[in-house]
């Protein structure tokens, strides 16, 4: 995969890895193995071919060392398509709302082995989806030129060993919460990877245009993950998180689908965007937005949260609200695509969500 995106949805961010050519060309020198045979074919076991003997075992073995050079570029490569099909940085915006959630279960700092145990965890869990979307979404992303430098696209792996890799993940992702954290987290994270592969990718994205809003319940499970891995149990302040991600993930994802719009139309995927004008989806954009910003503010009274938190999450809040309205404003003015400056929002978002969540995990520590 060339990218991984925090959404968490389908786009967050974009990694590209370079495929790099081991078979040689005519720029490059020969091969041994190639010139010996030429020499062979032709006949010529003369001075030069003595010379390049001797230079092969004599000084170093100079062409072996290109031959290892090449072979462990080839392996540094396939090692980066791998970790590509994994979106890193949708991981990165998964575990944002992982830890935080533990810090305010724990009402301070929470066992640090506990902690890194947890994010093992969700990383092998978000890797595992990760790795599946793109294996089942192989014919989309050859469509988009955001995506056609993945892996699968490129055929830097195939989706026989992507799909086994995915499992792997998945497996071990299962066991590792079962094992070394708890078995509510761990069916937690089953649950979440089974409603994105199964239900958003499988069903919903290619045949609705409200895939984003309920397909987007799966990236919402990391607060829960992090509260029960402290507790055992859940409660009614993780629930909240999770229905600020399930409100946030609309105007994210939407922001981005508006600047791709014609790589989602090309790839036959009814985001909202393509089915609908700038000013109705800005319209909905921004009624996410407040519900979003409401939401935040009501983890206040319900977890019994300090001043810190209220006063970042109001103004982050404010800080929301009037990015969507500029860009409300901005399709009302007849812009639209990236003439409409969408990624604004969508990169605010994304800071908007991080500055909360971290909020949330702070105001625990803090004595008022």
């Amino acid at each position: 995969m060339s990218e991984g995106t925090i959404a968490l949805g389908d786009g967050r961010g974009t990694l590209t890895v370079t495929s790099i050519d081991v078979t040689g060309s005519a720029g490059d020198a020969a091969s041994p193995a190639t010139r010996q045979a030429t020499d062979a074919s032709s006949g010529d076991l003369g001075p030069d071919h003595v010379r390049s003997e001797h230079v092969g075992s004599g000084q170093g073995g100079t062409r072996r060392d290109q031959s290892d050079r090449h072979h462990g570029s080839r392996v540094r490569d396939v090692i980066s398509a791998y970790v590509a099909l994994t979106k890193p940085r949708i991981i990165e915006l998964l575990l944002v709302t992982t830890v935080p959630a533990m810090f305010l279960a724990a009402q301070g700092v929470p066992n640090l082995v506990l902690v890194l145990l947890t994010l093992v965890g969700g990383i092998f869990a978000a890797a595992s989806a990760n790795v599946f979307n793109c294996v089942l979404d192989r014919d989309i992303d050859e469509r988009m030129r955001r995506t056609r430098r993945r892996p699968l696209p490129r055929h830097a792996v195939s989706w026989r060993t992507a799909t086994l890799f995915g499992a792997v993940l998945g497996a071990l992702s299962l066991l590792w919460f079962g094992f070394f954290v708890n078995w509510l987290s761990a069916l937690l994270a089953l649950g979440a990877n089974a409603f994105y592969v199964l239900i958003y990718t499988m069903i919903l994205k290619r045949h609705t245009s409200q895939n984003i809003v309920w397909g987007g319940i799966a990236g919402c499970f990391p607060p829960l993950i992090g509260w029960t891995a402290v507790t055992g149990e859940l409660a009614l302040a993780p629930f909240v998180l999770f229905m600020v991600v399930f409100f946030w993930t609309p105007p994210h994802t939407w922001s981005l689908a508006m600047r791709y719009r014609e790589d989602y139309a090309a790839a036959d995927v009814p985001m909202l965007p393509v089915i609908m004008g700038p000013v109705g989806v800005t319209k909905r954009i921004l009624i996410y937005s407040v519900l979003t910003v409401a939401t935040s503010l009501a983890l206040w009274p319900i977890a019994d949260t300090g001043l810190l938190y209220p006063i970042v999450a109001g103004a982050c809040g404010i800080a929301l609200l009037v990015e969507s309205v500029r860009l409300l404003g901005r399709a009302r003015a007849g812009l639209s695509d990236a003439l409409m400056k969408p990624m604004r929002l969508f990169h605010w978002s994304n800071s908007y969500l991080a500055l909360i969540f971290v909020a949330a995990a702070v105001d625990p520590l803090l004595p008022f």
